[in-house]
């Protein structure tokens, strides 16, 4: 861990959302994500509605208060009305149950007997109905990550969401083809107290779900949620991080945001400012003269500039809380919910065409005293004073610390606003999903997929090729070549499933979408019934690449016997010492080229080399 992270306590917990490879929770399509012009468009707008306990959530309602119209893309090959919430629920997928059951042991967590779904508020348009059904399944569970018992509170059985096409200020666009996929959540607790122990258990969370042989895989079929905080800051809950390696940085960045808000609490305290006071005017009449592009832009079309003085905040809107990230980057990311392209604040000011006058004149015009500073959103008049009343709410923030809120996971590791944390009342019980009954009693545990790396360690693989192969997809077919080719090394199978293709496409540059589990099995089994060589494998698969069959490009690396290689040696040979000049001495380097030219694949290379050194 870095030196300045050490003091800061760290307390972190983990949120895995995992897709199974099985068809989809309620319905009986299939889990297959389609991309491409749909055969329908469906068109809704969602609201928030109150959860169990008569209270409406405050991130539903956040959403809500958007205003906006979702587009649902359907597909008729992977769709039907279940997702179009036109129909109800189906009876739940046995086959997704009994693997999240299988992921719910290997986490030693304890499965209730019974499994009941809940609907939980989902208004930002990623479910056609405005709720996800979610099943609480197990519950207790624990793991080991470098020598720490890491709890499993909760594992729960929900459905995917549709995944997002395009975002607008005023709609959104979602496919709705992965709608519906079981997704297996694990949440562990709090106990992670370094970037490098969150990248562990992410990292053994994942073995132990690929173990089972039935979750998707790829980008996109897992994601992690994070929550970080530290000593005197609060929850932040960090999503989307779809890739591990950047978990790390994640964190880092995240534990050192909150020391910076922290930083921003503590200044306003020695300033004595216990409250933000905050007041909004349209300024638009004393820049109407302006020469910046973007107040010109906004004003030809009619908009206006609304400016908000923040007391006490001068010198701070601009302090860099993450990476090329401000407390004013933060503030403009609430204002962009409200349509606005942003917001400009007085300490990045004079810049982006506003003069140093300008900048003067907005300072006055909003009765800003020495250590107040301000802000200013151009743009349609309403928009622009919702933006700025979302603005000032995160600038009000800052007296209190570190917001509890959730955000985006950017590709550099920093994180954006997404919205606020939701809480309990967003859950209701579903009432088209009668409870389950579920027993965990006949379920059978895969072995770990460290496990098995070791077993193939003992078969002869090394340690790298071991591994490979128990987290790949081809491992049953790597399984059944080893079986049915005993006269093939294992080492030799591995290189053909999972190097020689690569090989042929970076070495070659070729497709290699030809080569399949069909063309990589006739060359082994010509290699073990002794029809061809070792090296003829590659080259009959580079044949296929080429558009070859992979019948013909046997036939033409067809093993030559021993007593054929040294006729054709013994003629190449003669070949070259015909033109021989008196005294040159014949080459061996060229024998051996010109013979590996002619006999390429068609005889094991050891015995070539011998049979051309006896000749010589």
């Amino acid at each position: 861990m870095k030196e300045e992270l050490k003091n800061l306590g760290i307390r972190c917990g983990l949120e895995i959302h995992q897709q199974l490879s099985t068809g989809k929770l309620f319905c009986r399509c299939p889990s297959t994500i389609i991309e491409g012009e749909p055969d329908l468009r469906v068109k809704r707008k969602l609201r928030a509605v109150a959860g169990e306990l008569g209270e409406t959530d405050e991130a539903a309602e956040y959403e809500s208060q958007k205003g906006k119209q979702f587009i649902y893309n359907f597909y008729r090959s992977a769709n039907c009305l279940v997702e179009l919430d036109e129909e109800p629920p189906h009876e739940p997928n046995q086959e997704a149950i009994a693997t999240a059951l299988q992921i719910s042991i290997m986490l030693n967590a304890k499965p209730f007997p019974e499994l009941q779904f809940m609907r939980k508020t989902v208004v930002d348009g990623s479910n056609t109905s405005g709720f996800q059904r979610t099943g609480l399944l197990a519950v207790n569970g624990k793991i080991e990550v470098s020598g720490k018992k890491v709890s499993i509170p909760t594992i729960c059985l929900e459905e995917e969401a549709a995944k997002i096409v395009e975002r607008t200020p005023n709609h959104d666009v979602y496919n709705l083809s992965r709608l519906g996929i079981p997704l297996v959540e694990i949440a562990t607790g709090p106990e992670l107290s370094s970037p490098e122990e969150v990248l562990s258990c992410a990292e053994k969370i994942g073995m132990i779900l690929r173990s089972t042989g039935k979750v998707k895989r790829g980008i996109g079929t897992i994601r992690q949620d994070v929550n970080v905080s530290i000593a005197g800051g609060r929850r932040v809950e960090i999503k989307g991080a779809q890739e591990l390696r950047m978990l790390p940085r994640i964190v880092e960045i995240e534990a050192l945001r909150q020391k910076h808000i922290l930083e921003i609490k503590e200044e306003l305290k020695k300033r004595g400012i216990q409250k933000i006071e905050s007041e909004t005017k349209d300024i638009t009449p004393a820049l109407k003269n302006t020469k910046s592009k973007i107040l010109r832009d906004a004003l030809n079309r009619n908009g206006r500039i609304i400016g908000a003085r923040l007391s006490g905040m001068k010198g701070l809107i601009g302090k860099e809380l993450q990476p090329s990230k401000r407390l004013g980057t933060e503030m403009s990311e609430y204002a962009k919910k409200f349509g606005v392209s942003g917001i400009l604040h007085s300490d990045e000011l004079p810049g982006y065409g506003i003069t140093e006058k300008e900048a003067e004149i907005i300072g006055n015009e909003l009765s800003c005293s020495e250590n107040d500073g301000f802000f200013i959103i151009a743009s349609d008049s309403k928009m622009a004073r919702e933006a700025a009343a979302a603005a000032i709410e995160r600038a009000e923030l800052s007296v209190d610390g570190v917001p509890q809120e959730v955000r985006k996971a950017d590709a550099d590791g920093t994180t954006s606003f997404m919205r606020p944390m939701s809480g309990s009342s967003r859950m209701y019980p579903e009432t088209d999903v009668p409870p389950l009954k579920i027993s965990a009693q006949k379920i059978r545990i895969p072995k770990l997929i460290t496990e098995i790396a070791d077993e193939y360690r003992e078969r002869g693989l090394n340690s790298q090729m071991a591994e490979i192969v128990s987290k790949s997809a081809e491992r049953e077919f790597f399984d059944r070549m080893v079986e049915s080719c005993g006269n093939v090394e294992p080492r030799l199978i591995f290189s053909s499933i999972y190097v020689t293709p690569k090989d042929i496409k970076k070495r070659l540059g070729l497709d290699i979408s030809g080569i399949g589990e069909r063309e990589i099995e006739k060359a082994l089994y010509a290699l073990n019934e002794g029809k061809i060589s070792k090296q003829a494998v590659s080259e009959a698969l580079a044949l296929v690449a080429s558009g070859e069959s992979i019948e013909n490009a046997i036939k033409k690396f067809e093993s030559i016997s021993a007593s054929e290689v040294e006729a054709k040696v013994r003629e190449i040979i003669a070949s070259f010492k015909s033109k021989l000049k008196p005294g040159e001495q014949l080459r061996e380097g060229l024998v051996i080229g010109r013979v590996m030219a002619v006999l390429r694949g068609k005889a094991d290379g050891k015995l070539i080399a011998d049979i051309i050194k006896k000749n010589i």
